[in-house]
């Protein structure tokens, strides 16, 4: 095995949890986000990883652009989003804590749907994944005044969905 090979493998081990979170926060679908993963991871293997130091940005602009492949691709209908946690409460635990917490989580989730494409993808890109919203611009290739503009209007319409 080559050692860029070996270099891309580990980056994208290093990557998986992120790259997986933005994937969910793009499909809204555990099934749909673990598709659009394996098409990046074969992507990836596939290309030449840039010289420059920060990775991230470049993984994430890919995960981006092969999610807008498959959009083109796809017929326009509505995706059902699943919910963020399949368990169910632990023996012992509060099971009134755990469903009040689970409808918690229903609400954002719902209330993310409806945030435009643009919106959704910059404010998991910043809130989700902790990029500064340089990283955010360059995954998105977008100004920055862009990206925050974007955040700034994703925040206020949850402010309102969720109040």
């Amino acid at each position: 095995m080559t050692r860029h090979n070996d270099q891309v493998k580990a980056l994208v081990v290093a990557e998986l949890p992120r790259l997986r979170r933005f994937a969910y926060s793009l499909t809204g679908s555990k099934a749909d986000a673990d598709d659009l993963v394996q098409n990046v991871v074969i992507r990836v293997l596939n290309a030449q990883v840039p010289d420059h130091g920060n990775t991230v940005p470049w993984l994430l602009r890919i995960c981006k652009n092969c999610w807008i492949d498959e959009m083109r691709g796809r017929t326009a209908q509505k995706r059902a989003l699943d919910t963020l946690q399949d368990e169910t409460p632990a023996a012992g635990s509060d099971g009134e804590k755990h469903l009040i917490n689970q409808l918690d989580i229903d609400r954002v989730i719902a209330a993310i749907a409806h945030l435009n494409q643009h919106q959704r993808m910059a404010l998991s890109l910043v809130a989700i994944e902790n990029l500064s919203y340089d990283e955010a611009s360059q995954v998105l290739d977008v100004p920055i005044g862009t990206i925050m503009s974007r955040v700034a209007r994703a925040r206020a319409k949850l402010q309102t969905l969720l109040h």
